[in-house]
């Protein structure tokens, strides 16, 4: 690569909350609190693993003015859960991936059902 990546190719940002049936509650909770403080789009119960995930889990979309409201509420009150953060940049594979951000356990990814590019 001979020339950096733009921050402004971001188009968004995407926060996978993980759970199983013991945490459920706790996950929650915590997509309560994000609903109620913040300007996100919360996506929809998958309680069962869905597209490159390998466990249950629910998205919160926000847009990149966000960022710094969203990511350090959810850093500090994520109550054990796991969860994946990436940006949204046009190239769904790297950003499942090398740009993504982990909080808790590091999850496994199936990169093969994720495109290269938009």
């Amino acid at each position: 690569m001979s020339e950096p990546v733009e921050a402004a190719r971001i188009t968004d940002y995407h926060m996978h909350v993980y759970y199983d049936a013991g945490s459920r509650d706790r996950a929650a909770l915590l997509r309560d609190w994000v609903e109620s403080r913040f300007t996100v789009q919360m996506g929809r119960w998958h309680d069962a693993p869905v597209g490159p995930h390998v466990q249950p889990m629910y998205q919160i979309r926000f847009a990149p003015d966000m960022f710094p409201l969203v990511v350090p509420f959810v850093m500090m009150n994520r109550m054990g859960l796991t969860v994946l953060l990436h940006p949204q940049s046009g190239r769904p594979r790297d950003d499942h991936t090398i740009n993504a951000v982990w909080m808790g356990e590091v999850l496994p990814v199936k990169t093969e059902v994720l495109r290269e590019t938009d």
